[in-house]
């Protein structure tokens, strides 16, 4: 088996502490196998039947003084972390003919992705909940079906556009759990915005990648994908250190505001 088509199993992957654990166990010294053409036997990754999905404008906060509030914090970063996984997965068996590099890195960043989880939902335990207990939101597989069909608006717009809100949203997150005494889980936060920074830095180096490939200007182009495709429109506060830390150019940070 390749490893593009060995990272059907997860993606398929119906329990998520399974798909996560399934994730992790994946063989990077597997042949790549970039030419293979592979079919997904299910139209998106596996899913359990919670959490129950609703439209974000749906979703209501409870004050981060209870229990309640602060677990439902912790989950929907859990559930960030769990569309992750699915997202990188996806990149690696749906698009060919790529370096074989590309999906090596995409396994690694499914594979950290999969730990954040896994610390996420372990805390979520430790504080008398458990993932699947309260409702989430569907938006970034929405992208991932709108983009399916051009590496390039995939790259430029989920690794770029929608994990780098994280990287912008970290602090601020953190800083509310914190102070609430949730130190565990701002210590978890860290490692997770430490990792993302990566991943974002992959997305990066692989967008310019397929724009060199293409001969197209990134940030013009970039501009031009998030108006095809309808990405959210960033709005500040902006993690410029993080961001540069990720690669983007000033030129881009300065397009920001």
């Amino acid at each position: 088996m390749s490893l593009r088509a060995a990272a059907l199993a997860p993606w398929g992957q119906t329990d998520p502490v399974l798909k996560a654990q399934a994730t992790l166990a994946l063989d990077l010294s597997l042949p790549v196998r970039a030419d293979e053409a592979l079919q997904s036997p299910s139209a998106g990754p596996g899913r359990s039947a919670k959490p129950e999905l609703v439209p974000h404008t749906q979703l209501k906060a409870k004050s981060m003084a209870t229990p309640e509030g602060r677990a439902m914090l912790v989950h929907s970063i859990a559930h960030i972390e769990l569309n992750a996984i699915d997202l990188a997965l996806d990149v690696v068996w749906r698009f060919a003919g790529m370096p074989e590099a590309f999906y090596t890195d995409w396994v690694r960043i499914a594979q950290e992705e999969a730990k954040h989880f896994t610390l996420l939902r372990n805390h979520l335990v430790g504080m008398g909940f458990d993932y699947g207990d309260f409702p989430a939101h569907n938006t970034l597989w929405d992208m991932a079906e709108r983009t399916k069909d051009d590496v390039l608006a995939r790259i430029g717009i989920v690794p770029r556009t929608m994990e780098a809100r994280g990287l912008d949203a970290s602090p601020g997150v953190k800083n509310k759990l914190v102070s609430v005494g949730d130190h565990r889980a701002g210590d978890i936060l860290d490692i997770i915005l430490e990792e993302e920074i990566g991943h974002v830095a992959a997305g990066n180096r692989w967008y310019r990648y397929l724009c060199a490939e293409r001969g197209l200007d990134p940030v013009r182009t970039y501009a031009e994908l998030i108006a095809q495709y309808d990405a959210p429109k960033l709005r500040p506060p902006f993690n410029m250190a993080a961001r540069r830390l990720a690669g983007f150019e000033e030129a881009e940070l300065a397009a920001l505001s």
